[in-house]
């Protein structure tokens, strides 16, 4: 890659120092097998990573992202190969590497952090034991001069009570807390290269921030050159020095960030950026004065009991006096961190979870404690499209099964059931001859809108979508929420929209309750909560979402 590409690059003709950089791909192409629906995962991609540098590499689903970062890791699954080009960590070609010695460079010159650190870390093993493992491996330290790097890690990666940490099983921790300790294993031995793969993605944004602003302080800190593996173009805004765009494994654009995103040259860049929903809401008209109430929720209450090992006993309350109104046609979000309470209300509101206290009004008709017989009639009134439509579907049955099922459960015939499936299909923007197929060949995109054709088959008054989009890439998730829009509308659906992305929430409702630790701390219309926030945690959940400041070029 010549100087002009990589500004971090030097030219000795202008008199710079040389720079030898940290990562250097050249003409890499990764083969697909023969099966595969393209030739090659990646074809002839170049790029370089400075030391201190961020790197984005950006792009959809299949574009060749991850296979990049596992190719570098030296990981790829055995079906992929590398059939041309080069992966130099400074200066030496991982292509050509042995397996011991990539194993050798893995940690100690190379880390890398996964988007899932739950599946990532082992669940029987302490996590202070975890990253002492990597010392043990590749360092000759007493156990007690390891115990006291590790301390000094967590504590760097801003960990409250280092002791606490290292003694505690992920499953103790919160997602931020375990992405730090995913964070500290990847850094411990000082890596001149650390690869991010999707690391902030299931994260809210205050989680989100913190874990970008600690990246990014390590880099600057520890000259470490960062490979950032992202489709949240407001991650990109906030931390890469250059992007590289990939479509379908070819590199179609690559720069500074500041000039990707402000003026970018490839039309599926423009695409993709255009696809960025904006914080600011879009005029809409409200819904009807007169339009019935769906749902109303009054003094909701969720409390769990827990028991110690002592036979201690301690009440927690994941929703407190929560009351929400949503009539037909109108699109109610809710707004929070992790554990705030949204997913606990959602429950509750469909009854997956008993009610501790409080009402829950379906139209007109209290089923806050309804008991199952009378509840079981009105449950297809109520209907909820989960994050994960991978893991909603069932793998070993046809997505026609899929859809079928409810309606078939509540006497619906097949004959009607299937032609009722077909029409979802068609008005999912699905083939309806693909009702005979199953999950795993459909992307995730396709799998969502099934899940949404699935959840409509039971002709329902409330749909809940339960961070629907949050998993997918910029544009798929742009059509995903121009389809709920339109089926809302055109079905007059009432809809509570539970996200923790604040672009998303300002493009889709109608009303936003921003809720705390259980509690709504402010609600109201979207467009008056997003200009003026009254409640200091809501403005600082807006002052954390990433790339707030930046202006996208053509965002929607």
């Amino acid at each position: 890659m010549s100087s002009e590409q990589n500004p971090n690059t030097s030219n000795p003709e202008d008199g710079t120092v040389p720079v030898t950089p940290v990562l250097s791909v050249s003409g890499l192409s990764i083969s697909l097998p023969r099966d595969g629906d393209r030739a090659h995962a990646v074809s002839d991609v170049s790029f370089d990573v400075a030391p201190g540098e961020i790197v984005c590499l950006v792009g959809e689903s299949g574009s060749g992202k991850s296979v990049i970062a596992f190719s570098v890791m030296g990981l790829l699954a055995k079906a992929l190969k590398v059939s041309a080009g080069r992966i130099e960590l400074q200066g030496e070609n991982l292509v050509e590497a042995s397996e011991a010695r990539l194993r050798d460079l893995r940690c100690t010159r190379m880390g890398m952090i996964f988007q899932e650190p739950m599946t990532a870390l082992n669940p029987v093993m302490r996590c202070g034991d975890q990253i002492d493992e990597v010392l043990s491996e590749h360092t000759t330290l007493s156990a007690s001069e390891r115990r006291q790097k590790v301390l000094r890690m967590i504590e760097e990666v801003h960990l409250p009570d280092p002791e606490r940490m290292y003694r505690s099983y992920p499953h103790q921790l919160s997602g931020g807390q375990r992405q730090r300790i995913m964070i500290a294993m990847a850094l411990i031995l000082e890596p001149a290269l650390l690869i991010a793969d999707e690391p902030t993605t299931a994260l809210d944004v205050t989680t989100q921030a913190q874990i970008l602003k600690l990246i990014k302080e390590l880099q600057t800190e520890r000259k470490t050159g960062v490979l950032f593996i992202t489709h949240d173009f407001g991650v990109v805004a906030e931390i890469a020095d250059r992007v590289a765009v990939l479509k379908q494994g070819d590199m179609v654009e690559l720069g500074p960030s500041a000039a990707v995103l402000g003026a970018p040259q490839h039309p599926y860049t423009r695409m993709l950026i255009a696809s960025v929903p904006s914080h600011d809401p879009p005029e809409r008209p409200a819904a009807a004065a007169d339009a019935p109430v769906v749902l109303r929720t009054e003094d909701l209450e969720k409390r769990y009991v827990t028991h110690g090992f002592m036979g201690g006993r301690r009440e927690v309350s994941a929703a407190q006096a929560v009351t929400l109104e949503i009539r037909r046609g109108e699109t109610l979000g809710i707004v929070g961190e992790s554990g705030s309470g949204k997913s606990t209300v959602a429950r509750c509101v469909s009854r997956l979870i008993d009610v501790s206290g409080g009402r829950v009004l379906l139209s007109g008709e209290d089923i806050a404690h309804m008991p199952p017989s009378k509840l079981r009639p009105l449950r297809r009134k109520v209907q909820i499209v989960f994050q994960d439509p991978y893991r909603s579907l069932n793998p070993r049955r046809s997505v026609g099964d899929s859809i079928i099922e409810g309606p078939m459960n509540y006497g619906t015939s097949r004959a009607e059931a299937i032609s009722r499936a077909r029409e979802l299909m068609a008005l999912v923007q699905l083939d309806p001859d693909a009702l005979d197929r199953y999950p795993h060949q459909f992307s995730g995109g396709q799998r969502q809108r099934i899940c949404i054709a699935r959840a409509l088959a039971m002709d329902p008054e409330l749909l809940i979508a339960d961070e629907a989009v949050s998993a997918l890439d910029v544009s798929v998730q742009a059509q995903v929420l121009a389809l709920l829009e339109q089926i809302r509308d055109q079905l007059s659906l009432a809809m509570l929209f539970i996200t923790h992305d604040l672009r998303v929430a300002a493009q889709v409702c109608d009303q936003v309750a921003v809720m705390s630790k259980g509690r709504v701390v402010e609600y109201g219309p979207v467009r008056e909560v997003f200009e003026n926030p009254q409640h200091e945690y809501t403005r600082a959940l807006f002052e954390a979402a990433p790339g707030r400041h930046f202006a996208f070029a053509g965002a929607a």
